[in-house]
């Protein structure tokens, strides 16, 4: 079979799931779900996130300089996704999730209680790249429910059962099992 050239796109995948908490002046919480994310760099340990300047949470972020990449289970799927769709300009997500915001020790946005693994991160840098803004996060706090992991604290992925995207189809998908794709909860095709 041949291949067929497509216009160039971000089709690497998959991608992590996850939600990330950031807060504004007064210290309200936002959740906002990205896949846009990953390690950038191993020492000093930090993660990589793309937000788009419009989002509520982009504000907030580049506003305090911190936020939290918490990582969910695929039991919290429909939570997900919705964080993904509303915005926390018009909901408090934390609330209509019914999710848990526990206090972080080190910055001010909040764990999300719920999620296995969670990493306080500090903005070191933002890069404008186009439709994104790249946020690099030093993690300053790493927390990992005991549940879930194996030997030298380890992850069991088995226990965590995170969840990935795959730009291209739009789809969620466990490690080797789909889920639903994105907007589902809101019946969007």
């Amino acid at each position: 079979m041949g291949r067929k050239r497509l216009p160039p796109t971000p089709l690497l995948f998959p991608t992590p799931v996850v939600l990330v908490t950031s807060v504004d002046e007064k210290g309200k919480a936002n959740i906002i779900t990205l896949a846009w994310t990953g390690v950038v760099n191993s020492d000093p340990p930090m993660v990589g996130i793309s937000i788009r300047p419009e989002r509520y949470s982009h504000g907030n972020i580049q506003r305090i300089k911190e936020f939290v990449v918490n990582i969910p289970s695929q039991s919290l799927l429909r939570k997900v996704d919705a964080c993904g769709v509303l915005s926390g300009r018009e909901v408090d997500k934390f609330s209509l999730m019914g999710l848990t915001a526990v206090p972080s020790e080190k910055v001010r946005p909040p764990l999300i209680d719920e999620c296995p693994v969670q990493m306080e991160c500090e903005v070191k840098q933002m890069i404008s790249l186009g439709s994104h803004d790249l946020f690099l996060g030093q993690i300053v706090a790493l927390h990992v429910r005991e549940e879930v992991q194996k030997e030298k604290g380890r992850i069991d992925i088995l226990k965590a059962l995170p969840i990935v995207y795959c730009p291209g189809a739009h789809e969620y998908w466990s490690l080797g099992r789909y889920l639903g794709h994105y907007g589902f909860t809101k019946g969007k095709p």
